[in-house]
């Protein structure tokens, strides 16, 4: 049965340029997939506002829905993997990126993308940790992989969606979280989610040209890239590691080797688009119970389709703060 609903589309202009609206959709155009999922809630992520201005890095062909996460109820599913009002979350794979994403009131995907919604959180929670909770938590669990325990822990990116809630999940794991931001008038948001102190970002990289610099950390989380991961790999202690999972500065790496062969740090990689299913599973399980912000409703704000354009805008300039989370 084919059903019309409302998506966000971004389309490419006669100019090259690329702009989004609103318009009329058919489950029938969707792609092929065993679960047809009525989408209620989504969430904004930088990957979805590269998309949804055109970055072919992102997303290859236009008109495109992004949305790189969902949660609803499965409308129907082919496989049994589900049955009709299932409540189900769906978070990286290719969704929103060149699959028709969450941005749309229905999604079809492959069952294996599907995950039942987690306990302890609502749909609408589920999308306010999102991509960036995931991963946020897949960056702490690769730290206490590691043998980290207790000490200081740097969090580039701070007022950002994975920045913000790794120093909430750091706070509750009883690391001293330190937020470096180049919103320093977000501190007391950032205190609210447990940071220790608050390091403007400039101050942070800077000596970052150097061959080393004073080790003052005992782990970081970096979602930046270039010079911010840099001066975290210098300036972290003997034996220590930093998780690494963003390029929202840079995706170079100006370094040398000295951080690695003469303080013996570990670099961690952090992917949540191709996860494996048992380690998603794992640090949802968390997210929803010991690890569940204390402030969830605090750190997210609410917007429709019709506020996507200018959320969009302010992610894109280095605006946005916490999390945005789409009703449709």
């Amino acid at each position: 049965m084919s059903i019309s609903f409302r998506a966000y589309v971004t389309s490419e202009n006669s100019d090259g340029t690329y702009s989004g609206r609103i318009t009329e959709r058919s489950t029938d155009d969707l792609p092929a997939g065993e679960v047809l999922i009525r989408v209620r809630y989504s969430s904004l992520n930088y990957k979805d506002a590269l998309s949804a201005s055109g970055n072919k890095g992102v997303t290859k062909k236009y008109p495109h829905t992004p949305g790189v996460d969902a949660a609803g109820e499965v409308a129907e599913c082919t496989d049994g993997s589900f049955k009709q009002g299932d409540k189900v979350i769906v978070t990286g794979h290719d969704l929103g990126m060149n699959t028709a994403g969450g941005y749309g009131e229905y999604i079809r995907v492959p069952s294996s993308w599907a995950l039942p919604l987690p306990a302890g959180l609502t749909m609408k929670e589920a999308m306010s940790l999102g991509t960036a909770g995931l991963t946020a938590a897949l960056c702490v669990e690769g730290l206490l992989h590691m043998g980290l325990k207790s000490g200081q822990i740097a969090v580039t990116g701070a007022t950002g969606g994975v920045g913000s809630i790794a120093i909430s999940i750091l706070k509750t794991e009883g690391f001293a979280p330190f937020a470096v931001t180049g919103k320093t008038d977000q501190a007391d948001f950032l205190k609210s989610l447990g940071a220790e102190g608050i390091i403007p970002s400039s101050d942070f990289t800077a000596g970052s040209e150097k061959p080393l610099m004073k080790p003052i950390w005992d782990g970081g989380v970096d979602v930046l890239g270039g010079n911010a991961l840099t001066a975290m790999l210098k300036s972290v202690k003997y034996g220590s590691a930093v998780s690494c999972c963003g390029l929202a500065m840079s995706p170079d790496l100006p370094l040398n080797v000295f951080p690695f062969i003469l303080r013996g740090v570990s670099l961690i990689g952090i992917d949540s688009v191709e996860c494996p299913n048992d380690k998603r599973i794992r640090a949802w399980e968390k997210l929803g119970s010991i690890w569940k912000p204390s402030i969830l409703d605090d750190l997210s704000h609410e917007t429709e389709l019709n506020g996507l354009d200018e959320k969009i805008k302010q992610m894109l300039a280095g605006k946005a703060a916490g999390r945005t989370v789409i009703k449709l």
